[in-house]
């Protein structure tokens, strides 16, 4: 990791493509043929950002992340002037110039009270831009509760260092129809949806693996590497209890995602 809580972009790609599924899902729906600007912010390790390039090839594509580590990984891929990649934090971005297409894969559930950061975002289009965000919208699944419920108790409590699990709070992400609200108000032609993926996960702690590249990474970094060894065996206990494994060793993981996509009229 490049900092105790910083992103590791192994960890986080060992699913690569069970989480990139949610992006070409939220892609389908932008309906631009030909756009100048191309943005995705909170881009990570920039493999999903160059399929933007792949989809608009004339367009200037810009992906922006606050993580070293990830836009480490994301060099490799960048090609000077269609595909490059910057440090940035999304709550501070601002474009040069109106954007036609403004994308964020699953970062805003980390920003609280994003509604705002949308409703800005909204004034950075183009006419006739598209803005497309997808959040996961998993905070009252069994991997989230459980790890909120050993955050809050009493034997975790006093031993975490100070520190805000955002991500872990059910109000952290709207339903669909809070997000049709957010970008419709914006001036917006707005498309809202959830889809629940069943994700069919092999190996030893599956679920826990998935979780350590995500919502456990910060928690982790709040312990001692004692407590944290002994909070994640703890964890590890409850999610097989959560989620056992099927009769072939499978493990299914049920994971919500809310989409909203928002277009500008010419």
């Amino acid at each position: 990791m490049d900092s105790a809580t910083g992103w590791d972009p192994t960890t986080y790609l060992r699913f690569a493509d069970e989480r990139a599924r949610p992006f070409g899902d939220l892609l389908a729906r932008i309906g631009v043929l030909d756009p100048d600007e191309v943005v995705d912010l909170g881009c990570g390790d920039g493999s999903a950002t160059a399929t933007l390039a792949q989809r608009w090839p004339d367009a200037r594509v810009s992906g922006v992340d606050s993580s070293p580590a990830m836009l480490a990984a994301a060099a490799a891929l960048a090609v000077p002037g269609r595909l490059e990649f910057t440090a940035g934090d999304v709550r501070d971005w601002r474009p040069a110039a109106p954007v036609d297409v403004l994308v964020s894969n699953a970062v805003l559930h980390w920003v609280p009270g994003h509604t705002g950061l949308l409703t800005r975002w909204a004034g950075d289009l183009a006419p006739g831009g598209w803005l497309a965000v997808q959040v996961p919208g998993n905070q009252a699944a069994p991997t989230h509760a459980l790890l909120a419920d050993l955050v809050g108790g009493h034997r975790w409590a006093g031993r975490l260092a100070p520190g805000v699990d955002t991500v872990l709070d059910p109000a952290a992400v709207l339903d669909p129809a809070g997000y049709l609200d957010v970008l419709t108000a914006a001036g917006l032609s707005a498309d809202a949806w959830e889809t629940t993926y069943l994700h069919v996960l092999t190996g030893v702690d599956p679920v826990l693996r998935w979780v350590s590249g995500t919502v456990l990474r910060p928690v982790l970094a709040r312990l001692s590497p004692g407590d944290a060894d002994e909070f994640t065996t703890e964890y590890a206990d409850a999610l097989r209890a959560a989620y056992p494994a099927r009769p072939d060793g499978t493990t299914v993981l049920p994971f919500r995602r809310v989409f909203a996509v928002g277009h500008r009229p010419d």
